[in-house]
């Protein structure tokens, strides 16, 4: 090499003879037919949603793979380990007991309120971290997206699943709870497969939305706890709504009932808990009596008779009340919810495919 850098050799060039810099070579046709004639693509284009669909079809495994090593990492520094998938939601219920079922006495419209309020818990922390977790995936993994290309639902469907695996955890004590309480196990058990599933679909689609806009604004993922702090307490996590004032007018209780978290609350609830069932609204005739003394007072206790001498609970009196919603009603609200949900959260999420990563 020469003083500039320039390579050099023995020998000397003919007098007169010039190196100079070859010129760029630039295709004579126009590059986008060049490219179309070399059957190149762009890079970062956007795939049609088939072809999206079927090659996210395709990263099937590395989706469960992710979410199983990741639900395996999260708790490895703790000392309990795996145990805080189902203590952390444990310790929430024993919180909202102390407030909600002692202080306020929102369990006395509730037979077996300990095993209604655990279920609340459980199922609505799935939707909880789902969302949470799905407004911060784009932005917690950047470098990845930036690093290999995959299709980036890949993301919010690991993390959905990674609260899946933890609720399923936690329905084995779920289980133990109900059990423990009096609640008899029965065929009813096998609906919590199509809820779960439901509500499974809804949490992807809302995991999806969230993802795309807190990819591109931080925001998002700042306001998405403070809305859901919201729903939590208009839900039926803590208590039934068909025990709320009478002053509330009924559209807005029936608002309340079909809003998504609360419909897939009480399909497990209706799944597990036979008096939840028995006790529900519009399950019995209807007599305005008994649903006024209901209303009166729920859950006091009253002598059976004079005679008896027997004090007996009013909370099956509920039962002779209008109901509000029917099962069926919450069955077409779920699968409206979980299917609708889903196909919304693909397709808006699809359409921004080639824009993550990016800025």
């Amino acid at each position: 090499m020469d003083q500039r850098g320039k390579i050099s050799a023995p020998g000397a060039l003919a007098e007169g003879a010039v190196i100079s810099d070859d010129a760029p070579r630039v295709p004579d046709e126009p590059l986008a037919e060049l490219a179309q004639r070399h059957e190149l693509k762009l890079s970062g284009a956007r795939p049609a949603l088939s072809v999206y669909l079927r090659t996210l079809w395709q990263r099937r495994h590395f989706i469960i793979g992710y979410a199983t090593a990741r639900n395996v990492s999260m708790y490895t520094d703790a000392r309990l380990g795996q145990l805080w998938q189902v203590i952390t939601p444990l310790l929430n219920a024993g919180v909202y007991y102390l407030i909600f079922g002692l202080l306020f006495k929102q369990s006395r419209g509730v037979e077996h309120y300990e095993a209604f309020l655990v279920a609340g818990v459980f199922v609505f922390a799935f939707t909880e971290r789902s969302i949470v977790t799905g407004s911060n995936v784009m932005r917690a993994n950047l470098q990845l997206i930036r690093a290999l290309y995959f299709p980036r639902a890949s993301l919010p469907l690991a993390y959905v699943l990674v609260e899946l695996q933890q609720m399923l955890v936690g329905m084995v004590v779920l289980f133990a709870i109900v059990l423990a309480y009096g609640e008899p196990l029965t065929w009813y058990w096998f609906l919590l497969v199509p809820a779960v599933l439901c509500q499974t679909l809804f949490n992807i689609g809302a995991a999806l939305i969230v993802a795309r806009l807190g990819g591109s604004m931080a925001d998002v993922s700042e306001l998405i706890p403070f809305f859901l702090r919201i729903a939590r307490y208009f839900c039926g996590v803590m208590y039934m709504i068909t025990t709320l004032p009478a002053a509330i007018p009924g559209w807005a209780t029936k608002v309340l009932t079909l809003n998504p978290p609360a419909v897939f609350i009480s399909l497990v609830r209706v799944a597990l808990m036979q008096s939840y069932r028995q006790n529900s609204p519009g399950n019995a005739p209807y007599d305005a009596g008994l649903c006024a003394k209901f209303h009166e007072d729920p859950g006091a206790k009253n002598y059976l008779s004079p005679t008896l001498h027997k004090m007996v609970s009013n909370i099956p009196l509920q039962a002779h009340c209008h109901a509000i919603v029917t099962n069926n009603d919450l069955w077409l609200a779920a699968v409206g919810w979980g299917v609708g949900f889903f196909v919304l959260g693909i397709v808006f999420f699809w359409q921004a495919e080639h824009l993550y990563g990016r800025g």
